[in-house]
């Protein structure tokens, strides 16, 4: 279970103030695939990455009686000079795990090939990637975050990344950011919707769906109206 309490956060973009935690409580619950929603903008990185403690928020706290996840496919970690397997051997002492089962388990699962005992620096974005999502499930998490999980290479891959995901998701829980509606029905029972720094919780991921769909068609209309047809 993750808990957040009194979660504020907030910037200051280009002079002007951007609200994206006011005084947020909500529970993500043990074991549940929540869909975190929100038109562009809204903070949902941000969140999550509060959520995993890369960031801290202004006030209020996070709380979890579980293990959470890094942001599944982030890369800013690996060593640039370091080979993609001693990389994942690196992560694997920071986190306790066996590093040969972990490093063998990314070579098969990331298919790099000779390159995977070649630098990071050397990596093309696809390869980063197939090594991040590698680790990633490689490691078992109580709660993983999600940022668009199977994005990441061909039709094939993007298969397996996602027969590998559902079944991490048996034994744990996910918050999931995605902009395919298909792939959150697909991953997700619950749903989270974030605007205006206010986050809503659904049980029924089709009502916070419904509730997603609403903000986009009201951010459309605004952005219609400040920027008017000449020929009106």
């Amino acid at each position: 279970m993750i808990r957040l309490q009194n979660l504020c956060k907030t910037f200051v973009v280009r002079g002007k103030r951007r609200v994206v935690a006011d005084d947020i409580c909500a529970t993500f619950p043990s074991g549940a695939s929540v869909a975190l929603l929100g038109r562009n903008g809204a903070g949902k990185s941000t969140l999550m990455s509060m959520i995993a403690g890369t960031q801290d928020p202004d006030s209020g706290t996070i709380w979890s009686d579980g293990t959470i996840s890094w942001p599944v496919g982030f890369k800013g970690s690996f060593h640039r000079d370091l080979t993609g397997a001693q990389n994942v051997r690196f992560v694997a002492r920071v986190y306790g795990v066996d590093t040969q089962e972990l490093s063998d388990f990314v070579e098969d699962f990331a298919e790099l090939g000779p390159h995977y005992h070649m630098p990071f620096r050397s990596y093309s974005s696809g390869m980063r990637s197939r090594l991040s999502f590698g680790v990633s499930m490689g490691i078992r998490f109580d709660t993983y975050l999600v940022d668009e999980v199977t994005s990441v290479g061909d039709a094939v891959f993007k298969t397996k990344s996602t027969r590998v995901f559902q079944d991490r998701m048996r034994e744990s829980g996910a918050i999931v950011v995605s902009h395919s509606m298909s792939k959150i029905r697909r991953l997700c029972t619950m749903g989270a919707v974030l605007e205006d720094g206010r986050l809503t919780m659904y049980d029924d991921i089709e009502e916070a769906i419904a509730h997603h769909m609403r903000t986009l068609e009201h951010a459309l209309g605004e952005r219609a109206e400040d920027d008017p047809d000449d020929d009106d």
